[in-house]
């Protein structure tokens, strides 16, 4: 052991003695993840409980590595391949046969430990027990003077962890490596043994792409074995001590609890949810984290990091991970066989048909019956100009907001198709993945005035093609072309359509291309959602309504950009009330029948004027006109989260999130409604899934931190509070500077002293004309002083967001912090003067 290992020994042995003798254990595992250190201290602590008082001396017989050429009996070692949880790995030569194999030689640390020396032994006995091609196979277990070691077979390759560095493998690798991994553990499981730390670094990937399973060190006789074995058996590990690595091992590992043959299968779980996706199911910053999360959390949906993944491969991944062993796949024969099936119903030989086959090899045919489900997949940009990105997204976005109309036909919203842009298409697969038994795809390329668009609708269930053609028209008929492709795409998909329904497919809301295109750029930097975007956005709409001042689409267009641009900036509420509302009143009066124009003119009625009743009106007019219309949804049930009418907000903000699954602010507003209703831990948990949709959104972060400072979880809070300064555009050092302020302020005082500090960051940069955004407005800072009970100072602030109309003041009758001031009759007097009416 070197100098530096010991003292890495002996600073975890000083800590973990720090405890009470029945903690230990339980500690050690907790904070040690490296099976070789935790078994290195416990060895020691193991010496201090029986007395010895030379246990904290490095040992005299430790052995250096064995060097190139050391002779182990008829074995020569030739190099150094590692060192695992027990001793060293070496390759060498078998002179006596005249083969290279794998030595794993035991560590000196646990020579004169019989427990330890037993463990070792026992794995080659049950090595021994198992031949299968997948597993590593057993020659011999021998001893040279003070040396034991066992001779394995010599795997050429590469450890499936170091495969991984490079992110998700492709999905035929997954399942074929999946069924090998599952057949290994199918042949151990059946001769009793019971791997126990199934991960990426004891699998190897041969040269000929075969996978081989490595280090049964840990494993141990099932309790079947265990009962029918000689009563002198015994367990080999300390009682209640977690074996394994902690991002792969299963709840019932963490809780100590005797297991059986199905902790291996979460753990095969885990590695296959890895190989499929690039990243782990359980992470965390600690060892505790990951504890929590394996043991209370759901992963990321693996199709929402590879959404290329089949569905049946994900309910195989959700089928190995349950935390309830019981409702888990019972025996490795069962994963087996359902990966199997998996491959078979794979093969593109029976199944599959690549988009390029469908566009010219698959006679179009009819379908059988009514197709009513919809996928239109994001328009590709084949001019290879960056710039021209808004019209193919325009297009797109134009066609399903047109079928969306269509209350027969189920089209999938675009935050779920547009996560397929700028991937290889394969229209079965996908239509699969998004549950649509129609799938439009398309092209894009502008020459000059000449519009080039070619489309075909695939029928999944069929795997034909029910339609395709190719445009070739002036700028100017785009209107004409987009109704054209509308009413091919009804046909085809034998939609019996009402009067009504076919007059919304005509109608234009505008006839200017010009204003078509300027709109078609304004939605698509309004959709990125930062205040940049969000300023441009702005430009393209005025600049549209001034092409044609009766463009009622752009108007409202106008109006949502400028409603929501202090959530992005550092522009207050009432500097942009008039225009907001202005735009938004313009777009109902050109068309009383536009959804949109609807929904703006009740979110700015609920948020700036607060008249609670008028927008409730309007939102049901949205909402009768475009039920599928999710933004409409989502700003009702912030209306309704207002006052304090939370079941229906819940209620209303989950159609939304139906309709949009991915949009990260639907996601992000079903978080802060779970917060207003008291639900601090589910708002946690879908907080954090929808950071894993966009790390980069930074309302994510801050509205998960507040739903930690509710929880009363503020190391978290700290975290997030910088997470959201850094996407927000602050330097990372910056950042970690305001970090540190916040934590030492908790340390030394408490949540007290936490939101002091908060408090005071917050004023500074209020009186300094720096505040960012409507995390440092009057609201905010009135909400500081209710947490820290200075009513005076609170109402004092909110008089202030009273004076600038800010947005936020509608949630004094819901925020938690206010529950104390409601009844104070200078908040009354407040609430009256703002012309709050329910």
């Amino acid at each position: 052991m070197t100098p530096e290992r010991w003292q890495q020994v002996k600073a975890m042995l000083a800590a973990t003695l720090e405890r009470a003798p029945d903690e230990r254990n339980d500690y050690l595992n907790r904070v040690c993840v490296e099976e070789s250190l935790r078994s290195e201290v416990q060895s020691l602590l193991a010496a201090h409980e029986q007395g010895d008082s030379g246990f904290m001396e490095q040992p005299a017989t430790e052995r250096a590595a064995l060097k190139t050429g050391t002779k182990l009996g008829t074995y020569e070692i030739l190099a150094a391949l590692g060192r695992g949880g027990m001793g060293e790995v070496y390759e060498a030569r078998d002179t006596k046969l005249g083969r290279n194999v794998a030595i794993k030689v035991l560590s000196a640390t646990f020579i004169h430990d019989p427990q330890r020396l037993a463990r070792f032994q026992r794995e080659a006995r049950m090595l021994a027990s198992v031949s299968h091609p997948n597993i590593a196979m057993i020659y011999g277990l021998e001893q040279h003077e003070s040396v034991h070691y066992l001779i394995m077979e010599l795997v050429r390759g590469e450890t499936l962890a170091k495969r991984l560095r490079a992110g998700a493998l492709p999905i035929h690798e997954v399942v074929d490596f999946s069924i090998e991994c599952a057949d290994a553990l199918d042949a151990a499981h059946t001769q009793g043994v019971i791997h126990r730390d199934i991960k990426p670094a004891n699998i190897i990937v041969t040269d000929r792409s075969r996978v081989k399973m490595l280090d049964f060190g840990l494993a141990k006789i099932a309790p079947r074995e265990v009962a029918a074995s000689s009563p002198k058996v015994t367990s080999l590990t300390v009682p209640g001590a977690a074996v394994g690595t902690v991002a792969y091992m299963s709840p019932e590992q963490l809780r100590g609890e005797e297991l059986d043959a199905r902790t291996d299968l979460f753990s095969l779980g885990v590695v296959i949810y890895e190989m499929a996706t690039g990243s782990q199911p359980f992470r965390g910053d600690t060892t505790a984290m990951i504890f929590d999360a394996i043991l209370n959390r759901a992963p990321v949906a693996p199709v929402r990091l590879k959404p290329e993944i089949p569905p049946k491969l994900e309910e195989i991944i959700y089928k190995a991970l349950e935390k309830d062993r019981d409702l888990r796949y019972q025996h490795a024969s069962e994963a087996l066989i359902d990966f199997k099936r998996l491959k078979r119903d794979s093969d593109p030989g029976r199944t599959a048909v690549s988009g390029d086959a469908m566009a010219t090899a698959v006679r179009p045919q009819q379908p059988s019956k009514t197709i009513t489900s919809l996928a239109v997949l994001p328009f590709v940009n084949l001019s290879g100009d960056p710039e021209m990105e808004y019209l193919s997204d325009g297009i797109t976005d134009t066609l399903i907001n047109s079928l969306s109309q269509l209350r027969k036909l189920r089209v999938v919203p675009r935050s779920l198709t547009f996560r397929y842009k700028g991937r290889e298409v394969d229209p079965q697969r996908i239509g699969v993945e998004l549950n649509a038994r129609g799938v439009l795809t398309g092209r894009v390329m502008q020459r000059g005035d000449t519009l080039l668009i070619g489309t075909e609708l695939a029928d999944v269930s069929k795997l034909s093609q029910l339609w395709g053609a190719q445009y070739s028209r002036k700028m100017a008929d785009i209107f004409v072309l987009q109704e054209e492709i509308a009413r091919e795409i009804t046909e085809k998909l034998r939609l019996q359509l009402t009067g009504d329904e076919r007059k919304r497919l005509t109608k234009r809301a505008t006839g200017n291309k010009e204003a078509y295109q300027l709109y078609l750029k304004g939605r698509y930097f309004w959709n990125k959602r930062t205040e940049a975007d969000i300023r441009k956005a702005i430009s393209y709409f005025q600049q549209a309504v001034a092409e044609d001042p009766q463009y009622a689409l752009a108007y409202a267009g106008l109006a949502d950009s400028y409603h929501v641009l202090w959530v992005y900036s550092n522009v207050r509420p009432k500097e942009v009330h008039e225009q907001a509302h202005a735009a938004a009143l313009k777009a109902v009066q050109i068309d009383d029948k536009l959804a949109e124009g609807h929904t703006s003119l009740a979110a700015i009625a609920a948020d700036d004027d607060w008249d609670f009743a008028a927008a409730e009106r309007s939102f049901r007019a949205a909402i009768a006109l475009s039920p599928n219309y999710a933004t409409a949804h989502q700003w009702y049930a912030q209306l309704l989260s207002y006052v304090g009418r939370l079941d229906e907000a819940l209620n209303e903000i989950r159609k939304a999130q139906e309709l949009d699954p991915l949009s990260t602010v639907i996601n992000v507003t079903v978080g802060h409604i779970l917060i207003l209703a008291g639900k601090y831990d589910e708002a946690i948990v879908q907080l954090r899934k929808t950071i894993e949709l966009d790390k980069g959104f930074p309302l994510t972060h801050q509205v998960l931190r507040d739903a930690y400072e509710y929880n009363h979880m503020f190391p978290e809070a700290i975290a997030e509070n910088e997470a959201a300064a850094v996407t927000q555009g602050d330097s990372a050092e910056r950042a970690s500077r305001a970090a540190a302020i916040l934590r030492e302020a908790y340390t030394s005082s408490g949540e007290i002293g936490y939101w002091r500090a908060r408090l005071q960051r917050a004023e500074q940069n209020m009186n300094k004309g720096t505040a960012t955004n409507y995390d440092e407005s009057p609201w905010r800072i009135a909400s500081f002083y209710a947490h820290v009970g200075d009513a005076d100072s609170a109402v004092q602030w909110l008089r202030k967001a009273l004076e600038q109309r800010d947005i936020a003041l509608a949630f004094v009758q819901t925020a938690p912090e206010f529950r104390s001031l409601r009844s104070d009759p200078r908040i009354m007097s407040i609430m009256r003067q703002a012309g709050f009416r329910q």
